[in-house]
């Protein structure tokens, strides 16, 4: 425990810290000051001279959040921060593969089941569709 604690006390980590608070500190912001949903696909860098960097999940949001930039630097000016530019930028996201959909097998009790009901229902919309249903189950 006291060598995790004297690694606590370096100065990198120190300042690694200080980041992280004002990167937390500058999201609450942006969350109280972005339109509802924008500030969910978007997210922000601290304040650095006096600019605010967003940073959209795609194009539609930066481009949104582009014709909200007057109101979003009053917003901030009344808050008290002195912002005198937000730059956007996409940053978008990988999605991962898709995952193949598994296939579900019907038990042969539900088959034989189905097969019944399809024999009283033939003729009708249901029993139609029964036959499809059963089709597809066999394959």
């Amino acid at each position: 425990m006291q060598r995790f604690n004297t690694l606590l006390t370096q100065p990198e980590l120190n300042e690694l810290n200080q980041r992280t608070l004002e990167a937390q500190t500058s999201q609450k912001l942006w969350a109280e000051i972005a339109p509802d949903g924008l500030a969910n696909h978007s997210h922000i860098s601290s304040i650095k001279n006096k600019q605010f960097t967003v940073y959209a999940n795609n194009n539609a949001v930066a481009a949104k959040i582009k014709l909200l930039i007057p109101s979003l630097l009053i917003q901030l000016e009344k808050q008290g921060y002195e912002v005198t530019a937000i730059r956007i930028k996409v940053q978008a996201k990988s999605n991962p593969l898709p995952t193949p959909k598994s296939t579900k097998s019907l038990s042969s009790e539900a088959v034989s089941q189905l097969q019944k009901l399809e024999l009283q229902l033939s003729g009708t919309t249901l029993g139609d569709s029964l036959t499809r249903l059963l089709k597809n189950a066999n394959k």
